[in-house]
């Protein structure tokens, strides 16, 4: 594998459509995934909430969005450079991503290597 294989720019213009959220995996390993996120006015569906079973830390590069936690009902609402870490099963859900201007999320799923 050549660095040419492996590089590219998160804030690279989108490839389709932005009627729906576009998720593309940078990084896949046993240890970790990291994954560019582009929203556009996308939120979580009403009534679901992740429960991720990887620890996960998020970096919102441009744009804004509020993350919204279940246990204590806690919104936070996150704009360009903010960063939160949600551990392991903790549920939470996406309120509300920018409708007018793209939300760039980086997101890292640390995974417990055996």
């Amino acid at each position: 594998m050549t660095a040419r294989d492996t590089r590219g720019n998160v804030f690279a213009p989108l490839t389709q459509a932005v009627d729906r959220e576009l998720v593309e995996t940078l990084v896949d390993d046993p240890a970790v995934r990291i994954e560019r996120i582009v929203s556009t006015g996308q939120v979580t569906p009403e009534g679901y909430w992740y429960d991720q079973t990887e620890h996960e830390f998020v970096l919102l590069l441009c744009g804004a969005a509020v993350l919204h936690f279940e246990a204590d009902d806690r919104r936070i609402t996150l704009a360009a450079g903010d960063w939160v870490e949600i551990p392991a099963h903790v549920r939470h859900r996406v309120d509300w991503t920018d409708p007018d201007a793209p939300t760039v999320w980086l997101a890292v799923h640390r995974r417990r290597v055996s």
